[in-house]
């Protein structure tokens, strides 16, 4: 019994790290859409009560094991995938930062449209419509990178991502099909 329960734990650590090597592959080639979930930030659940989008100091900001997976992520990006042309972030500061560490500032754009919605709602069809109007005009040789949170990345693909997870996808239809994941540990 200790055997199987010992080759059961090594093929599931096995398949996130297959499905990352195919998720390097497709970036190295470029042209791809990545959405990028927010690195580590400590607690959970949403904001505090008093939350300002324009003031970090009432935000959930990532963590230092948080800041040290945005330096691995912008490490691993330069060295494995084609160049990141663009990169998009939510306005919310664990996002902004995530982004700015792993990309520097130059590229870093804030798009509200990424914004997590507020406690108790869901994310609306018109930010929906804005993201997915930047991902379908995306064309270039290089990569658009989009830095947000869970509830939109589960708004637009129907999965959730964990913190500091890529999913990448491709328009298809109305919607986004997944074409890989990166998993930063």
């Amino acid at each position: 019994m200790r055997i199987v329960m010992s080759l059961l734990f090594l093929l599931a650590a096995m398949v996130p790290a297959a499905a990352t090597e195919a998720g390097w592959a497709l970036l190295r080639n470029g042209g791809h859409v990545v959405l990028l979930r927010h690195a580590i930030t400590p607690g959970g659940g949403g904001e505090p009560a008093n939350f300002d989008i324009e003031n970090c100091a009432t935000q959930r900001n990532l963590s230092d094991r948080g800041k040290q997976q945005a330096r691995k992520m912008g490490a691993l990006f330069a060295a494995r995938a084609e160049t990141t042309e663009r990169v998009l972030s939510s306005r919310y500061c664990n996002a902004l930062e995530t982004a700015r560490i792993a990309f520097g500032d130059r590229i870093v754009e804030p798009f509200a449209a990424l914004d997590q919605p507020a406690s108790g709602t869901e994310v609306t069809a018109e930010q929906k419509e804005a993201i997915l109007k930047e991902i379908r005009a995306f064309a270039g040789s290089g990569n658009l990178v989009l830095v947000t949170h869970q509830e939109i990345i589960a708004a637009l693909t129907g999965q959730t991502a964990r913190e500091g997870e890529a999913v990448i996808v491709k328009p298809d239809g109305e919607g986004l099909h997944i074409l890989g994941r990166i998993v930063f540990n």
